[in-house]
């Protein structure tokens, strides 16, 4: 039996994705992909495999885990390691062209973090004001 295992990060989430073959159940934390909420981040899920087509999609079962973050950066997360995955699984240099056509960030992950804060500050960037009065 043919398993194919990827993982993709955003922000602060990881996204990890078992495909096997099976019947096209999509599951996202156990929760099918169906009814998984809110429903934007379901969209941004459906993206890759809108994509890839209805023949590649019922032929397997997508098991995905994510940790951290909020749910648009756990979505991306998703999205970009299931899109990996159907790469993986398909072989097919036809779909990686499509999807970085696209949207490049389908295979290619985000490197941008959130600064850390610094001292004297609120935030990163955002400074007491000095008065010199």
């Amino acid at each position: 039996m043919k398993v194919v295992l990827a993982s993709a990060k955003r922000k602060t989430a990881v996204a990890r994705v078992v495909v096997k073959e099976g019947r096209g159940r999509i599951r996202i934390n156990g929760i099918p992909l169906e009814i998984y909420q809110p429903e934007l981040c379901r969209w941004k899920i459906m993206e890759p495999l809108l994509l890839a087509g209805k023949e590649i999609v019922s032929r397997i079962d997508i098991y995905v885990n994510v940790k951290g973050g909020g749910v648009m950066g756990q979505a991306s997360a998703a999205r970009t390691a299931i899109a990996r995955a159907l790469v993986e699984w398909t072989g097919n240099e036809r779909l990686r062209e499509l999807f970085l056509k696209y949207d490049r960030r389908l295979l290619v992950e985000d490197p941008r973090r959130t600064e850390p804060k610094k001292p004297r500050g609120r935030s990163a960037r955002a400074k007491r004001q000095k008065s010199y009065r």
